[in-house]
């Protein structure tokens, strides 16, 4: 069975945060996005979710 490679991009998860947050009636500016998308890169990275590695 191939394994399927999963690309993690902050870039992406900063657009999820800002809509999700949006539609809870938060309205994040675009700095704040980045910083949450980078802390949850971070957090992926120390729980060996995803290898410093990926990141490219």
């Amino acid at each position: 069975m191939r394994e399927m490679e999963v690309i993690i991009d902050t870039e992406e998860i900063a657009e999820f945060f800002y809509r999700e947050l949006l539609q809870r009636g938060y309205t994040p500016s675009e700095e704040e996005s980045d910083v949450l998308a980078d802390i949850t890169f971070d957090y992926l990275i120390e729980k060996s979710i995803i290898d410093e590695d990926s990141e490219e």
